[in-house]
């Protein structure tokens, strides 16, 4: 999962009638109509009813979900009907599901592309090292700094990017594989090497210390490279069946295989994650959008493609992972980024705390179609931003 600052993803209604053919006047100056929120031609907006699953959906829930988080968007549109939605209050399934068609149109985003899930996991943790908890969990290191990634590959400008400074020279930051081998500077606690290592993947979790006391360990900074999966690396050497690949099923290889042989499947993925410690509020972990996210209706996106705080609509059905759900269909906010959401079909999909949560979310990769839901207002003074 994402909850990383800076760093991320989400109908008609009202069908407008349409006009007689008949004789008209020639025309007369008029003033001009006032601007509204840019949208597609109408052709390309959709009915509800052909949004796979939309009756279906929980649209209460849903209604809940969007008045709880709406507050993080910057679309002046979609605000107008974020205020609209806080100043009704609770709205039971079905006034709820009338407000999201008199307020949104739906169109379509793309081909398919793929949904996947993240969690938040809650981990056991030691003060101390041993045999089995034996990575440390680290601080942000003081030589990191924040960067246009540009400055080491023309093709990332624009992008965030981690270095350090050596004999006054600016250097990349290191791989996981450099950084394992370097002393750490602060430890928080000591995990076990493939907890730590999920715990980076998903950004934010919780860890629980021998003796009880729980802290959330909060995403703090990332070394700046890619994300590089090793499911299919896993896969592809014969250490996984092609249908269980699940993450549940990653972490039992790594623990089984903990030691040099582990380590070396993990550091097939570059990136490495920094973390500060925080008192466990039982609340929900933080997106990128700012806001706590809603379980189940929170999406990391791409926010070169997509902005914080929109609505989209899920349509996710063929499953490519043994045991999981055949379908996610269901409407969502765009909350969170992560390392390896990229494009304008792709989501991943914020399914809460601990180990249920994880079990499930390991088994998501299905088709993805996705729609988005444009808020239907009209704004003087110009377009939405």
């Amino acid at each position: 999962m994402r909850f990383r600052p800076v760093g991320a993803a989400l109908a008609a209604l009202i069908l407008a009638a349409c006009a007689t053919a008949t004789p008209t006047p020639p025309p007369v100056s008029a003033p001009a109509p006032p601007a509204t929120a840019p949208l597609p031609p109408p052709s390309t907006f959709l009915d509800f009813s052909r949004l796979p699953g939309w009756a279906e959906d929980d649209h209460a829930a849903a209604f809940a979900a969007f008045r709880e988080t709406c507050g993080a968007t910057r679309d002046r549109g979609l605000a107008q009907v974020c205020r609209r939605a806080r100043s009704l209050g609770p709205l039971d399934a079905v006034a709820a599901r009338g407000f999201f068609e008199a307020n949104f149109r739906a169109e379509s985003v793309g081909a398919d592309g793929v949904l996947t899930a993240y969690f938040a996991p809650e981990y056991a943790a030691r003060t101390t090292p041993d045999a089995e908890f034996s990575a440390p969990l680290r601080a942000r290191p003081a030589d990191l700094s924040v960067v246009d990634a540009g400055m080491f590959d023309p093709l990332q400008a624009g992008k965030p990017g981690a270095a350090m400074v050596v004999a006054g020279q600016v250097l990349p930051y290191p791989d996981r594989a450099g950084i394992e081998a370097m002393t750490p500077e602060q430890v928080l606690a000591w995990m076990r090497p493939e907890e730590l290592f999920f715990l980076q993947i998903q950004g934010s979790g919780v860890v629980t210390f021998e003796s009880g006391r729980r802290m959330k360990a909060v995403y703090a900074a990332n070394n700046g490279k890619p994300f590089v999966g090793i499911a299919n690396p896993m896969r592809d050497r014969g250490l996984l069946a092609g249908a269980d690949t699940s993450g549940e099923a990653i972490r039992a290889w790594l623990a089984d295989h903990r030691g040099p042989e582990a380590q070396a499947i993990m550091q097939l993925n570059p990136r490495y994650v920094f973390f500060s410690l925080a008192p466990d509020d039982g609340r929900q972990p933080v997106g990128s959008a700012g806001v706590p996210l809603a379980p189940g209706r929170s999406i990391a996106v791409d926010p070169t493609r997509h902005a914080m705080g929109e609505l989209f609509w899920l349509d996710a059905r063929a499953p490519i992972l043994a045991g999981a759900f055949p379908a996610y269909r269901r409407l969502v906010m765009a909350l969170d980024t992560g390392g390896a959401i990229k494009g304008d079909v792709r989501a991943d999909l914020y399914l809460g705390l601990g180990a249920r949560a994880g079990a499930e979310a390991g088994r998501v990769r299905h088709a993805l179609r996705l729609y988005r839901l444009a808020p239907l207002v009209d704004l003087p003074g110009g377009p939405t931003s």
